[in-house]
């Protein structure tokens, strides 16, 4: 069996002061857009306008930058009880933004995030940290330097506004308030012996146990509260468990995993957790048998077939490989983390038509969501001057400014001056 490189979980990297890992995963990202859309139509924001970003961090925070741009940690998610309160704890966030507080200072931090991030997938091998992608191995887990610092520095009052927010946007999203309730019935529980410690009158930020008190009196207030029928909370619930459970395999370790998830729990979720931790471990026989499971139950999920994709790929066996992610994409619409897969592997498989096919799917991604490693592949794929010019852009993302300038002048030798690949090389010496 040839050899392949293994670059399925992105590249190692160092952690420096005031810098943040994103975590790219088109799963999560989807099903939290799902979970939160209500709330935030609720506040008048298209979903055409949502965007997403996992913060790679343990801590339970979660903030909301020009009502647009939501970053909600991986610590959250993984201890969050539900999804109706992840949905409360982003009501809070856009209370903060409707009510305009601190708009510079949001500004400030987001600005910092985007210039320091590293991106990392959760998937094959979207590696854009830097460097030659056939370098890394291995799943990049654990909580960032950002930990240290406090993302909200809000005053006392308009936290007791933003939560005030959070109820009437729930109310208004016909979502149940008590999810906020449960969110700082949990901050209590993980906070409780501190705040008893601490002068109320010298942080940011009311006491838990004052928010908490706020939330049942106003929402006892209420005429009515907006109740879903079981069903729906239980699908809600279960898919829910369902990304816990991704985030989880991917991020914590093997002996984590079976904790929270062991061998006699045979739910979907569980049996999801172990395939990507026994990936991860290098047991992808057990991995393979666990998503073949998955898969026999639940044949129109598209994630499931891109975790087979993933495994297939770590074997060597690039048909089985390009055969799973192909029938993802019949099931998902524009997915650029499965396309940017499936082209990886093309690359390396070779056979007649697979660098067209590539090419062609590297510029879709391009196109839709721009990656370093949809244009490092695209490098791969193509010749001359195009080439050049993809690993100009490559090195550009990655904020390598002399490689991308030493890729755009030999792109710009190679390619006609009136070419796509000249002119953006041109941008590219400009900077």
């Amino acid at each position: 069996m040839k050899k392949i490189f293994m670059i399925l979980f992105s590249v190692f990297f160092t952690t420096i002061a005031n810098s943040a890992t994103l975590i790219n995963d088109t799963e999560i990202e989807r099903k939290i857009t799902q979970i939160i859309m209500p709330v935030a139509n609720a506040a008048k924001i298209p979903e055409s306008r949502l965007k997403i970003y996992i913060v790679n961090d343990d801590s339970f925070n979660a903030f909301v930058r020009g009502g647009e741009d939501v970053f909600i940690y991986t610590g959250l998610l993984k201890q969050i009880k539900n999804p109706n309160a992840l949905r409360a704890v982003v009501a809070h966030e856009l209370g903060h933004t409707i009510g305009g507080h601190m708009v510079q200072m949001s500004q400030r931090m987001h600005d910092e995030l985007m210039r320091t991030m590293i991106i990392q997938a959760l998937g094959v091998g979207l590696m854009v940290a830097g460097g030659n992608p056939t370098a890394g191995v291995g799943v990049m887990a654990g909580a960032s330097g950002i930990a240290q610092q406090s993302m909200l520095s809000f005053s006392r009052d308009e936290e007791r506004m933003a939560d005030d927010m959070a109820i009437d946007l729930m109310v208004k999203a016909n979502q149940n308030p008590n999810g906020l309730i449960e969110v700082f019935e949990q901050m209590r529980d993980m906070s409780g012996e501190f705040e008893s410690r601490v002068n109320p009158n010298r942080i940011n930020h009311p006491l838990t146990s004052e928010r908490l008190n706020n939330a049942k009196t106003k929402i006892g207030k209420l005429k009515k509260i907006p109740q879903k029928k079981d069903t729906e909370i239980t699908r809600e619930n279960n898919e829910y468990e369902i990304l816990r459970a991704k985030l989880i395999g991917y991020l914590d370790t093997d002996k984590n995993v079976i904790a929270k998830y062991p061998y006699s729990n045979k739910s979907d979720a569980a049996i999801y957790a172990r395939a990507i931790a026994n990936m991860r471990g290098g047991d992808l026989d057990t991995a393979k048998t666990g998503t073949k499971t998955l898969i026999k139950r639940n044949p129109n999920n598209p994630y499931y077939y891109e975790l087979l994709g993933d495994i297939e790929y770590q074997y060597g066996a690039y048909d089985d490989s390009v055969a799973a992610y192909e029938q993802s994409l019949k099931l998902i619409k524009s997915a650029p983390q499965i396309e940017t897969a499936l082209a990886l592997v093309l690359s390396e498989r070779n056979k007649p038509g697979d660098k067209s096919r590539a090419k062609e799917l590297c510029k879709s991604v391009i196109l839709h969501e721009p990656s370093p490693l949809a244009y490092w592949i695209l490098a791969r794929v193509t010749d001359d001057g195009e080439s050049d010019w993809a690993m100009a852009e490559f090195y550009n993302m990655n904020n390598d400014t002399k490689n991308a300038k030493k890729y755009a002048k030999m792109a710009q030798k190679k390619s006609a001056k009136d070419s796509p690949e000249y002119i953006k090389s041109g941008d590219i010496l400009k900077n």
